[in-house]
């Protein structure tokens, strides 16, 4: 018997020799089996631990977002309340598993997750970095939702700020969508920052034209153009002895948003053109010095022949 038993072992541990014994199989089957049966209290408090925690999870997301409503900060409330929601769901998962496997520490965990999350960090930089700026942009509130803003060469109205990036739609009707960590890395201008705008225009007058009366003018018709803001005050200042006219800019205030500059814009220009032709002020342009130029280009040109010797 002891010589048979040997003889066996000898078999068995054969190097790369296939043992197709399957009670063994059902031995280790059997042992999972039963292991899962012994867990299974463990297993169901676990899940009911997690279902708690989502749900508190749930609830302290709605009590953010009803919060930041109040504040009319909504865009704020969604992400601050999705991330409270996860922090919590996660926190909820390490006492979980603390239950399902009782030998596993919570130091182990906490161990674990911070090798994790540098992993985590380095594979995801991009998205981490831009769901950062983005709550940020929205703790800090350099602009808000309806704010017009203008970055890089995208300009438009802010629609919303999502974890990953900042939704603008342009004056044209259509989507830009710019990472948050470049605007809050990058110079942004917002042009609704405040409730009123200047915009400015120069036009040019004759040097015979008189530029007192010009401004005057300027200033007096410009001034009765509808949405002009009448404080501060408009403005036409000399700005300018170009070689064929005198420059005069004349700069006035508006509302800030993107529409009134431009219709605004749109009727100084007609008001300012129509105010200097009904008082017979010129406004040469570069055709004059053209001209001018041609000239004297005609001038060297026609120069008296010399004299015959004979």
């Amino acid at each position: 018997m002891a010589e048979t038993s040997a003889a066996n072992s000898v078999v068995q541990d054969v190097p790369q020799a296939i043992n197709l014994d399957f009670g063994v199989a059902l031995e280790r089957i059997d042992a999972w089996v039963d292991g899962a049966i012994r867990l299974l209290p463990n297993l169901v408090v676990a899940a009911v631990l997690l279902l708690i925690f989502y749900g508190v999870g749930l609830l302290v997301r709605r009590l953010i977002v009803r919060q930041m409503h109040r504040r009319e900060r909504d865009n704020l409330g969604e992400v601050l309340g999705g991330f409270v929601k996860w922090l919590i769901f996660l926190l909820g998962f390490l006492l979980a598993a603390t239950i399902v496997l009782p030998s596993l520490k919570p130091s182990d965990l906490i161990a674990g997750l911070g090798v994790s999350s540098v992993a985590i960090g380095f594979a995801f930089k991009d998205i981490l970095q831009n769901w950062l700026a983005g709550l940020l942009i929205l703790l800090r509130q350099p602009f808000d939702i309806n704010d017009q803003i203008s970055i890089n060469s995208h300009e438009g109205t802010v629609e919303r700020i999502e974890t990953r990036a900042t939704i603008i739609k342009t004056y044209d009707g259509q989507r830009i969508v710019v990472p948050n960590s470049d605007i809050y890395t990058q110079a942004v201008r917002v042009l609704t920052a405040h409730e009123f705008r200047r915009s400015e225009y120069q036009v040019g007058i004759g040097y015979d034209d008189d530029l007192d009366t010009a401004c005057a003018l300027l200033v007096a018709a410009v001034s009765k153009v509808a949405e002009v803001e009448q404080a501060p005050m408009v403005e036409a200042l000399p700005w300018d002895l170009a070689p064929s006219w005198v420059t005069i800019k004349v700069r006035w205030w508006t509302r800030s948003h993107k529409a009134d500059v431009t219709q605004v814009h749109a009727q100084v220009i007609r008001t300012i053109k129509h105010t200097l032709e009904e008082a017979d002020i010129s406004m040469p342009g570069e055709a004059v010095l053209f001209q001018l130029q041609d000239s004297f280009d005609e001038e060297e040109f026609t120069e008296e022949e010399p004299k015959s010797r004979h």
